[in-house]
């Protein structure tokens, strides 16, 4: 069912099934809000604010930095403006602050679509599209992209919600990550190495509390089940409740960031919880990153567990 509202994102589309209830909105085509029950699972955003660092916003066609905003793709480079300039990288893509077109609904599912055109840093047309639903079990999101151009096209994506266990502090929640390599980052964020974390303080291969840790991490060589399948969890410190977000095989790694940039009450409030089919600066690395050809088709799946 749809709602439109007066809001700084734009129309509100809200869908409901078997206990579980979303809002995606307009701008940027974000996730806004995600229940099970009565108990919210994304720490999301109120109708009147903007979303607060990136909370529920799809990150396309790459997700986190990319140094200086410079890269070369098939021996020609390219400037992207510099959106994080206190680190002079470009951060998060070029869709999340757009406007997304309402293509199909109904009152567990909505799908939404943009057209991303080509342009200065990044000359490729694009469409999006995203379905959003709900079921019993919980949160899922269909993405598909299609290059519309006459050449090549670098391809990344990742999503960034933010999730939340009610009366646990992000210092005695209990973190599961399965991956065995963790990115090492310099002072911007950006890739300079990899380590295995078996044996450091990075290891969440098992659950543990997350203690006074300091994350903005990304975890790679990745641990998929015989469904191609990889999860990261939240729990409480009983393991009592949990909270689960899932990916298929496109996604090859995790960031994990426990909100100690943030301000106010937002502050180690939550878990950004963000599966991203490449790491940092993949535009510039080309480490595992996609190329779309011309006409190409491209999807991949990923939820919540709430």
């Amino acid at each position: 069912m749809t709602s439109v509202v007066a809001a700084k994102s734009g129309t509100q589309w809200s869908i409901e099934a078997d206990g579980q209830s979303a809002v995606v909105v307009e701008v940027g085509g974000t996730l806004r809000g995600y229940s099970a029950g009565d108990v919210a699972v994304l720490d999301g955003f109120e109708v009147d604010e903007l979303s607060p660092a990136s909370a529920g916003q799809i990150l396309a066609p790459w997700p986190n930095r990319i140094r200086d905003g410079q890269y070369t793709f098939e021996e020609q480079k390219y400037q992207l403006s510099l959106t994080e300039p206190a680190r002079n990288n470009a951060i998060h893509g070029l869709v999340n602050w757009s406007r997304w077109t309402l293509v199909e609904q109904s009152a567990s599912a909505v799908t939404l679509e943009y057209e991303l055109p080509a342009q200065i840093g990044y000359p490729w047309w694009l469409t999006l599209r995203t379905t959003w639903s709900v079921s019993a079990a919980g949160l899922r999101c269909d993405q598909a992209v299609v290059n519309n151009s006459s050449d090549d096209a670098p391809w990344g994506y990742s999503v960034h919600p933010y999730v939340q266990l009610a009366g646990v502090s992000v210092n005695d929640t209990l973190l599961h990550v399965p991956g065995r390599k963790r990115i090492v980052a310099d002072a911007r964020l950006l890739p300079i190495g990899a380590n295995a974390v078996a044996g450091t303080e990075y290891d969440f291969t098992e659950p543990r509390k997350i203690g006074d840790l300091v994350l903005d991490t990304t975890f790679g060589d990745i641990i998929h089940d015989a469904d191609g399948i990889t999860e990261v969890t939240i729990a409480d410190p009983s393991a009592d409740r949990k909270v689960v977000v899932w990916a298929d095989d496109k996604f090859k790694y995790w960031q994990v960031f426990t909100g100690d940039t943030l301000h106010g009450e937002r502050f180690r409030r939550s878990v950004a919880i963000e599966p991203m089919t490449c790491p940092p600066d993949a535009f510039r690395t080309g480490r595992d990153l996609i190329v779309l050809a011309p006409g190409e088709r491209w999807t991949a799946s990923w939820g919540i567990k709430g």
